[in-house]
């Protein structure tokens, strides 16, 4: 497989904290890989170094063959990369269509406005905001919210996708619908790197998963190898009868 993302012997350090420690990973074009791990594992710190919101100490991140450890957010944007953020960022006083329209002019294709447009009402389909499109984003329940930064990533053209914790404070059937727009996006041919707690949600999306523990990778595999390694069942699992109820959904 091609690798899309290399992250290679990455550190961080937050005064006399080691939040990334030494860590590599690749992401295959055209999966989803799955970043597991406890509560200050480093996850939403990882995404931050690979969009340039935070430089990394040492190593190299590589995008689609380029190194871009350094690199501000929006020259990343530009080559082909998006995210969603664990607490919503909408414009609030936007309609859910200029949202998704500034997704588009500032993403991989630089597209001019009306192009941009065409983009946007693309992506509020995708994800199924169609009806939604003149609401101001600041009226969105915060499935509508979540779904809106959604679109308005995928609106960008990006070839890597960061969804962090995108299934976080939803119901049961927004759980369900968000799945399946995940699944739509994946078809249309984004790579998709995931952060989430629910496990039998990542485990049913993820090709592969990378499980972290105090800013180290504990584990990386399959879904249904992670869920019988002990180190894992140990560090963040829990207990091995949640092991067992994961393994036998898969």
């Amino acid at each position: 497989m091609t690798d899309l993302l290399q992250f290679e012997r990455v550190n961080k350090r937050f005064g006399g904290l080691q939040a990334v420690c030494d860590l590599s990973f690749t992401v295959h074009k055209g999966e989803i890989l799955g970043l597991i791990g406890p509560n200050g594992a480093g996850k939403t710190t990882i995404f931050n170094l690979i969009n340039g919101v935070l430089p990394t100490d040492s190593g190299r991140i590589v995008l689609n063959g380029t190194d871009i450890s350094g690199w501000k957010p929006y020259h990343i944007a530009r080559l082909g990369l998006a995210r969603t953020h664990q607490i919503v960022q909408p414009l609030a006083n936007m309609t859910v269509l200029n949202n998704c329209t500034v997704g588009a002019c500032f993403g991989r294709e630089n597209l001019p406005l009306a192009r941009a447009r065409e983009a946007a009402l693309e992506a509020i389909e995708v994800v199924g905001l169609s009806d939604r499109q003149a609401t101001l984003a600041m009226h969105l329940t915060v499935a509508g919210k979540k779904r809106l930064e959604l679109a308005r990533a995928l609106a960008g053209s990006p070839l890597l996708l960061l969804l962090d914790e995108v299934l976080a404070g939803l119901n049961p059937t927004e759980i369900d619908h968000m799945i399946d727009v995940i699944g739509r996006i994946r078809k249309r041919g984004v790579t998709i790197l995931i952060i989430e707690h629910l496990m039998q949600a990542i485990m049913s999306l993820s090709d592969r998963i990378v499980v972290l523990n105090f800013g180290e990778k504990l584990a990386e595999g399959r879904p249904a190898d992670i869920v019988n390694d002990d180190r894992v069942i140990e560090a963040y699992l829990g207990n091995p009868k949640l092991a067992a109820e994961l393994e036998r959904r898969e």
